[in-house]
């Protein structure tokens, strides 16, 4: 465990480039193989926006990532935050206490939020609106919500005092986990529910991205799903008869747009009511 923990808090950036970019053409690659549905789409010019916004969240994370470190160095200097206040902690226990609860601050915590508060709302139906989920949704965050999610990391970090280690194992498994659960797979029903009992399984969060009440409103999970079924937000919904997207921003066109998703969380409407469900 040391010794992950040693390559983690020294990843090159060209490591943590290679696991983006290699989630990415994994679960891509995947999808022509296995896929939950046939897509009608050029499947490159649906990922050009998708692409856009991951770079974008990548942008910023790096330019604010300083805040992350300093944070990170002052919680151990001091013996501040839950992890040091445990009593003789053995590392691989810090190392899962780290990863699960910063699972829990930095994305279970923010997406339930976003989904609460009408101006988060707002913002994060970006990721929202895409008709065509598939792995390159992972990252489809308007800029305004990459600054909202690292904010909450940022929290989960100084409450829990993390090292730089646990933070980049962290992360390395959020991008690939989301990658995963956002991917137009196909697996057996029983496996996607097997792993839907610890892990965000790609049904289970399918279901999240049903474009329609009380649905949406579930499953926020990004790596595990014990959030999910603890707070009492999981939910199941037939797969094959998912639609994705949103019923208060239909233009499929539109919502493939940069500009247009850039200016998205400024347009108004009325969100629907939990009466507005299949």
């Amino acid at each position: 465990m040391q010794e992950i923990m040693n390559y983690f808090e020294g990843i090159p950036s060209l490591h943590r480039s290679f696991i983006l970019v290699g989630g990415i053409t994994l679960f891509w690659l995947l999808e022509g193989i296995f896929p939950l549905f046939k897509f009608d789409y050029k499947k490159w010019r649906h990922a050009i926006p998708n692409i856009f916004f991951t770079l974008t969240t990548v942008l910023i994370n790096f330019i604010l990532a300083f805040i992350l470190l300093k944070t990170s160095d002052w919680t151990i200097a001091n013996g501040f935050g839950i992890l040091h206040w445990i009593p003789e902690t053995p590392l691989w226990l810090e190392v899962l206490l780290g990863v699960i609860f910063l699972d829990f601050i930095g994305a279970y915590l923010p997406h339930y939020v976003e989904h609460q508060i009408k101006p988060l709302w707002m913002i994060h139906l970006v990721h929202h609106s895409d008709h065509n989920v598939d792995t390159t949704t992972a990252n489809r965050h308007h800029p305004l919500e990459s600054i909202v999610r690292f904010s909450f990391t940022l929290l989960g970090v100084f409450l829990l005092g993390t090292s730089i280690g646990i933070i980049m194992l962290y992360q390395a498994l959020s991008v690939v986990s989301s990658q995963f659960n956002h991917a137009n797979i196909r697996l057996p029903k029983k496996i996607d529910l097997w792993i839907s009992y610890l892990l965000v399984s790609p049904d289970m969060h399918k279901t999240h991205h049903h474009f329609r009440l009380p649905y949406t409103d579930k499953n926020y999970g990004n790596i595990f799903s014990i959030w999910d079924r603890l707070l009492g937000t999981f939910a199941t919904f037939d797969r094959d008869k998912i639609v994705y997207g949103v019923d208060v921003f239909p233009d499929e066109k539109k919502n493939n747009k940069i500009e247009s998703l850039l200016k998205q969380p400024f347009e108004k409407y009325q969100r629907p009511t939990m009466g507005q469900t299949d």
